[in-house]
């Protein structure tokens, strides 16, 4: 499989390892603005800046070619983008975090929101924790883990901070020098609080992850997520 990289800071250098090991090439090593002809790609996998990819992102789908995003800070972009690959008919994954435990993690983050639903007396609140040149906050990953927790209770939205309004979940992001990502969401009451905690120990979880996306989308045609390639249900 012939793949572009669109995006070639850490996690693309990552990836790159990951998928020679696999048995792939990389065709073509995209930074920042760079003239790239993506055609000479089966595949392509952006993890780039958030204004660099809806371009990337448009540039493959007009070009037949799948791609994979695992770039945030642009997902006020992301309904033009669905709209794109439905009209050119072609193939498109995005998703806030490709490690495999992530989207385990965020499948038991919805089902633990089911079941305190019920329960009163909770509050609930999230921490992430990533290296100093992540440059969104909060995180993509946390703001799927909100988003979770907002679907299946009473809560209305997410708030940046130490503290939120009762009808809304507070998110602490903090950097620190090293971290690949540290995701947590507590439901704290008078009497005892329940934990649950993603812990990544390298960006290895990632890499694998986009490339074992890159190569199920290949043959497809579509807008998927993680839960597709995983076939979590």
């Amino acid at each position: 499989m012939k793949i572009a990289l669109l995006g070639y800071g850490r996690m693309g250098k990552e990836i790159e390892k990951i998928a020679i090991s696999r048995g792939h090439e990389i065709v073509i090593r995209k930074d920042l603005d760079d003239v790239i002809d993506i055609t000479l790609a089966d595949v392509a996998i952006d993890f780039s800046v958030p204004t660099s990819a809806f371009n990337n992102i448009s540039n493959c789908l007009n070009n037949n070619v799948p791609v994979i995003s695992g770039t945030t800070g642009w997902l006020e972009k992301y309904d033009e983008a669905i709209e794109l690959c439905k009209e050119k008919k072609g193939a498109f994954i995005y998703a806030s975090n490709y490690s495999l435990g992530v989207n385990i993690f965020f499948e038991l983050n919805k089902q633990l929101a089911k079941m305190m639903k019920a329960v009163e007396g909770y509050n609930i609140s999230m921490e992430e924790i990533h290296h100093t040149k992540k440059l969104d906050a909060p995180s993509g990953t946390a703001i799927t883990l909100a988003e979770g927790v907002i679907e299946n209770t009473s809560k209305k939205a997410w708030e940046l901070g130490e503290k939120a309004s009762e009808e809304n979940i507070a998110i602490v992001a903090k950097r620190i020098p090293e971290v690949p990502g540290t995701h947590s969401v507590w439901y704290d009451s008078e009497v005892d609080t329940i934990e649950i905690k993603h812990t990544a120990h390298s960006r290895k979880g990632f890499a694998l992850g986009a490339v074992i996306a890159a190569e199920w989308i290949c043959d497809k045609t579509g807008v998927f997520s993680m839960k597709d390639v995983l076939n979590i249900r």
